[in-house]
């Protein structure tokens, strides 16, 4: 095993096969990142999301796929420029990655990509132990989706973050309060349907408790974008808490704590959950 990655690993306390595999796939993130950040990809793009909060700033869940926005809007943006490097860094690390474009039917202001491997093979890589790795199907892929906004909206601003594995570099990444407001216009625009994202309201959770101030103004812009906020009238504090309250009034609570619980270690965090805690937690989010 590559000496960074038993660094990595020992972070990771692996006493299940769900456990090897969670390791595995946060550690094939940051190889990625490192690759993105070989390729100047962070020249044009910012780290956000989910993911961005786990490996930057400490979110105490697991998040599957990697974000990205980039830093003004470009039509001609073309996210093959980086695969081969991520491929290329990812091998010399030893993990046999290949990168997939996802070509879409409808044309949207996004571009996505998989990294893709074989679970039994990379788990192999970072040495998991036997009794784990036979518990994993032959043919299991291990697939993170790479996405891009390349066409972000106005408002928000980035900063500089140092990882110091598997070799110290830089991301760049939304500020806390523009990753909130991306968080809660997942919130009160995500089409729930049938299956409720119970990872948006842990993360509303996480902000409340640790970082509540939100951008208002980029969220007000998110909105705007996607057509969940017209007219003249700003998009102010008052209107923000009743738009919220009635998405909580409408939330399947149980629904939501089935959804998080697998990507939680300590499910006991779940169990206050009530459409009660989230008015509570709600009051707590600060304008910036």
């Amino acid at each position: 095993m590559h000496e960074a990655v038993t660094r990595m690993l020992s972070k990771y306390e692996c006493k299940s096969t769900d456990d090897a595999k969670r390791a595995l796939r946060e550690i094939i993130q940051e190889v990625a990142l490192l690759g993105l950040w070989r390729s100047k990809f962070f020249d044009k793009a910012a780290f956000y999301g989910g993911t961005a909060l786990r490996i930057l700033y400490g979110l105490d869940r697991f998040s599957e796929d990697l974000d990205f926005s980039l830093l003004e809007p470009r039509d001609d943006f073309d996210l093959t420029r980086y695969t081969a490097s991520l491929e290329e860094e990812l091998e010399a690390f030893g993990f046999n990655v290949r990168v997939e474009k996802v070509d879409k039917a409808v044309e949207t202001a996004s571009q996505s990509a998989f990294l893709k491997a074989d679970t039994r093979n990379e788990l192999l890589v970072i040495e998991a132990a036997e009794e784990m790795t036979r518990e994993v199907p032959r043919g299991q892929v291990v697939k993170i989706k790479l996405e891009v906004d390349t066409d972000p909206p106005p408002g928000f601003a980035t900063h500089t973050r140092y990882l110091l594995q598997p070799i110290p570099f830089a991301v760049r990444s939304y500020v806390l309060p523009d990753l909130f407001a991306g968080k809660m216009h997942a919130v009160l625009c995500r089409k729930w349907k049938n299956r409720v994202k119970g990872r948006d309201w842990y993360d509303l959770v996480w902000y409340a408790a640790n970082h509540p101030q939100m951008n208002l103004i980029h969220l007000e812009q998110r909105m705007r974008q996607s057509g969940h906020w017209k007219g003249d009238e700003s998009l102010s504090l008052q209107s923000f808490t009743r738009l919220l309250n009635e998405r909580i009034e409408n939330l399947d609570v149980d629904q939501a704590r089935r959804d998080v619980a697998p990507f939680v270690k300590n499910r006991d965090y779940l169990a206050i959950w009530s459409r009660d805690f989230f008015r509570d937690v709600a009051s707590r989010i600060i304008e910036l």
